[in-house]
């Protein structure tokens, strides 16, 4: 990435704030007036910020991450300071000039990249696979008593809804009466339930209890809905508790399924032919939270193999993940699949050159998107969406103004929006960068419709 030639956009800065706040406090910092001592080159951006106290704040960002380095207190990823840095490197050639770091620069980034050295080693694989491995017996012991557990409390729960079959979906409770009892026998509220799948060692079937939970206030089709969750959680239960019957890559579906993952370090670590090498183009960054974590998924594709990654982390409370890749940069890299029937979810191992804007991305029509999201259910019957590129769609009020949809160039086929952003900011957005004209969209196809998440005009632009 080089500082005089072809640099992120400012969209790509702003999608990199960790909340409208950052974003707007970062843009008031993207003039030369309170920098010094600034500089970028290939790697990385530099320079100091006047704040309120005598000494400057310092500020570094490793564009190969990227990676943020700020002496003021902000607890937030990147800072104010930091965003501020790089929207005056993005945004005007010649504002940050080119040249070697600074000494207290070039510190952080030797020490950085030093850290990253021993830690994609194989010492460090090493090492890892010796602390996971020093008594193979007792951790043998471990995981086959979390087993027996899980497989207790999926037994537990198959009787729950068994009960509730019995009494009669209207005993689960009705809108907006709160706690809802899973069956008529005074089997308790859903979240006593989730809380017994917690003590079981199984977070996956927790979370899918609280659902049901959740399914009993969404409104007058609840029922309906209900009996579908319900199906889908009894076919997890079964899914386990017949495990070893199970063909290997459906069996790593159901194991993640519950909650039994696999270490990223694991998958590092394991034979080089099980990564993928390929040139990945951020499609999309999307914060969310769980409970008091915040989670973040950066959405790729490979531009030889073509195939879809979703890079999950997570950060404690006030603190996102450090990991932040905005829309349109490419990374030359490997990544590990975590194991499944339709693998989706990958670790980011090593980085083969630094990160570089790239192109608007090839999509596919509605019918195409359909039949991938199809096909990836089939693999997954758990799945709620599947991540697709659609080209050439344009964005229209629905018949009789009923939601939004996207419809193909020829007007053949539409499809709608997910109700969950239909009615917000990012639908407007949409339909102002388009038009009335067709654009590419990056989103998620699912059963609910398909739910934007970014739009090339022609840069990337997060919704």
């Amino acid at each position: 990435m080089n500082p005089q030639g072809e640099r992120w956009t400012t969209d790509q800065v702003r999608a990199l704030a960790p909340d409208e706040a950052s974003r707007r406090a970062g843009g008031r910092l993207a003039a030369p007036g309170p920098w010094s001592e600034t500089g970028a080159d290939d790697t990385a951006v530099w320079g100091q910020c006047k704040g309120s106290g005598k000494a400057p704040y310092r500020t570094v960002v490793d564009l190969n991450g990227p990676a943020f380095h700020c002496s003021c207190p902000s607890r937030k990823f990147p800072c104010k300071h930091a965003l501020g840095l790089l929207l005056l490197w993005a945004g005007e050639t010649g504002a940050v000039a080119a040249g070697e770091p600074a000494p207290w620069a070039g510190e952080w980034l030797a020490g950085r990249r030093e850290r990253a050295g021993r830690s994609a080693g194989p010492a460090a694989g090493a090492g890892a696979a010796s602390r996971a491995h020093a008594d193979p017996e007792a951790a043998e012991r471990r995981a086959a008593r979390r087993l027996r557990r899980i497989g207790a409390g999926a037994v537990e729960l198959e009787q729950r809804l068994e009960d509730l079959l019995r009494s009669g979906l209207a005993s689960a409770g009705h809108p907006g009466e709160g706690a809802s009892r899973p069956g008529g026998s005074g089997g308790g509220s859903w979240d006593e339930t989730a809380a017994r799948m917690i003590d079981a060692q199984a977070p996956g079937l927790a979370s899918r209890v609280r659902e049901l939970g959740a399914v009993t206030a969404s409104g007058p089709d609840w029922p309906a809905r209900l009996l579908e969750e319900c199906a889908l959680l009894h076919l997890l239960d079964q899914g386990f508790l017949g495990l070893d019957r199970l063909p290997v890559p459906l069996a790593a579906t159901v194991r993640s399924r519950v909650g039994l993952t696999t270490e990223a370090a694991d998958l590092l670590a394991g034979p080089e032919a099980a990564t993928v090498r390929d040139r990945w183009l951020v499609l999309a960054q999307q914060d969310g939270s769980e409970g008091a974590l915040l989670t973040r998924r950066i959405y790729l594709r490979g531009e030889r193999t073509g195939r879809m990654a979703l890079h999950l982390s997570f950060g404690g409370a006030g603190r996102p993940p450090e990991l932040a890749l905005p829309p349109g940069l490419v990374l030359d890299a490997d990544l590990a699949y975590y194991p499944g029937a339709r693998p989706l979810r990958a670790a980011l191992g090593e980085r083969h050159a630094p990160a570089a804007p790239g192109p608007v991305p090839p999509g596919c029509g509605i019918d195409a998107a359909l039949a991938a999201y199809g096909d990836a259910l089939r693999d997954d019957p758990w799945l709620d969406s599947w991540p697709v590129v659609l080209s050439d769609v344009t964005p229209i009020p629905g018949r009789d103004g009923a939601g939004w949809q996207l419809a193909d160039a020829d007007g053949e086929s539409a499809l709608p929006l997910d109700p969950r952003s239909s009615g917000g900011a990012g639908r407007w957005q949409l339909a102002a960068i388009s038009g009335g004209a067709p654009v590419t969209v990056f989103g998620e196809c699912g059963h609910r419709g398909f739910r934007p998440l970014t739009v090339w005009d022609p840069t990337p632009v997060s919704l």
